[in-house]
Formats: C-alpha cells, sequence, structure tokens
C-alpha cells in the first residue's frame, strides 16, 4: 500500500530525481517546449509551476531561491526576464501536456509539456473563440439573421425610391 506516498519516484534516488527534474526544468524554460517520457512531464509540472510562480515577482529573494533549485544562470535571465513578463498576469496553469504516440523501443508514454503563454497556434484560436463566443446571442441566431434580412431588404426597397424621386424633380 501507498498510504502518504505521494511523490513520483520514477525509479530513482532522490538526488537523481532533483537533479532530473532541475535539468528538465531548464530545459523546458530555455525551449518553451520539451518532449519526454509522461511520467516525467506529469513529475515536471508539480515540480515547474511553482519556480515559474516565483518569477512573477522579480526581487532578489525570489532570484536566489530559485538559482538554489536550477543552478543555471541562463535559466534564471530567461524565467524572470521573458516568461515572468508573459506569465504576469495568469493565474497558475503555466504549462500544458499534450499526449503522444508511444515511443518504438519500448513502447513508453510520450507527451509533449510546453509553457502555454508561448504557444501562437493554441493562442490564437482561444482568443478567436472567446470572441466568437460574445457575439452569439442566448435566445439563438435565427431572431438576429432575420433582423438583418429584414434591415437589407428595406434598405434595397429604399434605393430606388430614392433615384425615382431624383429622376421625376430633373424632370420638372
Amino acid at each position: 500500500m501507498r498510504h502518504g506516498d505521494k511523490i513520483k519516484n520514477l525509479s530513482r534516488t532522490a538526488s537523481h530525481r532533483s537533479a532530473l527534474l532541475c535539468n528538465l526544468t531548464s530545459q523546458l524554460i530555455e525551449h518553451k517546449r520539451i518532449i519526454t517520457t509522461l511520467a516525467k512531464a506529469k513529475s515536471l509540472r508539480v515540480f515547474a509551476e511553482p519556480i515559474i510562480t516565483r518569477s512573477k515577482v522579480d526581487t532578489m529573494h525570489n532570484r536566489r531561491t530559485v538559482f538554489s533549485i536550477l543552478q543555471d544562470k541562463e535559466s534564471i535571465k530567461e524565467l524572470f526576464g521573458v516568461i515572468g513578463d508573459k506569465v504576469a498576469n495568469r493565474p497558475g496553469g503555466y504549462t500544458r501536456i499534450i499526449k503522444l504516440p508511444r515511443r518504438m523501443g519500448d513502447a513508453s508514454d510520450m507527451a509533449m509539456i510546453e509553457l502555454v503563454d508561448f504557444n501562437e497556434i493554441y493562442g490564437k484560436d482561444t482568443e478567436s473563440a472567446s470572441a466568437k463566443k460574445t457575439r452569439r446571442s442566448r435566445r439563438g441566431s435565427g431572431s438576429s439573421k432575420q433582423a438583418d434580412e429584414a434591415t437589407t431588404t428595406t434598405e434595397e426597397t429604399a434605393a430606388p425610391a430614392a433615384e425615382a424621386t431624383e429622376t421625376t424633380e430633373e424632370n420638372a
């Protein structure tokens, strides 16, 4: 039984596991998207999200705290520079895990983990989807279409009538 065992050990010792997660976090910060096994991706999400939360406030204390974990100066610069600015408004959920096909060699479950704010493909779809939702009415689209058709037909009938009055004024 696994009572109280909440950490995924990944078949590694504690020091090996922490080194693995630190390196994966540094690579995720540097490349914004990495491909790894599903179990490592799920563990990485739990490990990396508090670190990214620290980057929202750029203080010396936060930089030193994150550096004590990651031990990589370039990752710290990228995290507190570019990434910290982009995630400043987001209340959490900085990473996304996308499942990929199984690996050919050992058939292990693969996944791609990426930073949500740095994906242009999904970011554009969510903005356009939210814009579409605001345009719709709750009662149905049929009533608004009928109203639009009614206004266009009245405009079309009004235009020939205006032309007719102009020609009668010219004749007079």
